[in-house]
């Protein structure tokens, strides 16, 4: 299947990609594990390395490259066995530089896309509010314009990169009576006074800083509105079949490549005299998650494809995560179980592989909203179509 979308060129950078990371992240992913801080220095190499730049112009320091360089991007981190890790990479990356790229004009890319590519500015995306969740449209946060600025009022939760980032995309209410025809979005300084953040426990994806942010009276000048003002929700819209999407790639890679381990462990584990890779009941639970793997994996790839064709894949993408990351929850749990206790031990992968992959069903849009939005174009009809 990888000949119909990886070319040689894709292949080498994919090769390229694994070395960096054995080389730059595998030995510190359990220290970050344990701190919650991702060492500032390993953001600047991804930039040297242009792997922060793989979608973004050249005119803004970036590559400019299909969609399937991404792909590979997103593969390959999760086999450094950390979520936090991959995600806070991800979200910087694909959420706050698309709005960026996407949104911003001129002076914004200049001031802070480029330096995003180049691995010099970290941003994040704060749209999850603490009493809205996957629900975008109630959003409490306001925008008043007050001359030629907006004060910035309300908070924000569950935001990859929320505490340590140097930038921060950011959406708000700039007509709360217009209800989700009201939303805009605005990128602001970390170093902004009234801006807050707290950082978050959480059960999985450890390494990353998430983060719960306040705005009090924070004054942003009207310059710092992105796009048009009240088109946030439309934005914000057209960009979650991306998110979607990496979510969904995201589960089909670490369920590979927690079979992987598990598949070599079971050849290695010796039970009754003969290896536990040979017992019926083990063997044919690995082909039924393999196979279930293999057709999220296909599905992805063909997903992938026709939205860098440039088609607007909404139905596709939210079928991808709600199905891949069901599939991948079942992966960790059952591979847990091959591994027996030491499944259990956090020396071995798939203790921190299993409260990982738990986020997938929640971040990005719940399961169960996700199941909503697909009954309602497949029973009802009901066309999402880009922001224009």
């Amino acid at each position: 299947m990888e000949h119909l979308y990886f070319t040689e060129e894709h292949n080498f950078f994919r090769k390229s990609l694994q070395d960096f990371l054995q080389k730059e992240v595998v030995p510190h992913i359990d220290e970050w594990e344990k701190t919650g801080t991702i060492d500032r220095s390993v953001w600047e190499k991804f930039g040297e390395m242009g792997y922060f730049g793989l979608a973004t112009p050249e005119a803004y320091g970036g590559l400019d490259l299909d969609l399937f360089y991404t792909v590979i991007f997103l593969e390959e981190l999760q086999k450094v066995n950390s979520g936090g890790f991959a995600a806070a990479m991800w979200a910087h990356a694909y959420l706050a530089m698309t709005h960026l790229n996407k949104e911003g004009n001129h002076e914004q890319k200049e001031k802070y896309l480029t330096p995003s590519a180049e691995g010099k500015m970290i941003g994040c995306l704060c749209i999850t509010e603490p009493f809205g969740g996957s629900d975008v449209s109630g959003m409490r946060s306001t925008a008043v314009k007050k001359g030629d600025t907006y004060i910035i009022n309300g908070s924000k939760t569950f935001i990859t990169n929320g505490v340590y980032s140097d930038y921060l995309v950011v959406a708000a209410k700039t007509a709360p009576e217009l209800g989700n025809k009201g939303i805009s979005i605005f990128v602001m300084d970390r170093n902004t006074p009234g801006i807050s953040a707290t950082k978050l426990d959480k059960l999985g994806w450890r390494a990353s800083d998430t983060g719960e942010i306040a705005f009090d009276n924070v004054e942003i000048p009207a310059a710092n509105l992105m796009g048009e003002e009240n088109k946030g929700f439309p934005y914000i819209m057209q960009h979650f079949a991306l998110e979607r999407l990496i979510m969904g790639i995201n589960a089909h890679a670490r369920s590979e490549f927690a079979l992987e381990y598990a598949i070599q462990y079971m050849k290695d584990r010796f039970a009754f005299g003969k290896s536990i890779s040979k017992f019926q009941a083990l063997r044919h639970k690995v082909a039924q998650l393999t196979s279930e793997v293999e057709v999220c994996k296909t599905f992805n790839y063909v997903t992938a494809k026709r939205l860098n064709d440039g088609e607007y894949v909404v139905k596709e993408a939210t079928m991808s995560k709600l199905i891949s990351t069901k599939v991948a929850d079942e992966v960790m749990y059952e591979c847990v179980q091959f591994l027996g206790g030491y499944g259990y031990m956090e020396d071995y992968p798939m203790a921190r592989l299993l409260r990982d992959s738990r986020l997938g069903p929640i971040g990005g849009g719940t399961s169960e909203i996700l199941r909503e939005i697909i009954s309602k174009m497949v029973i009802e009809g009901k066309e999402y179509k880009p922001a224009t």
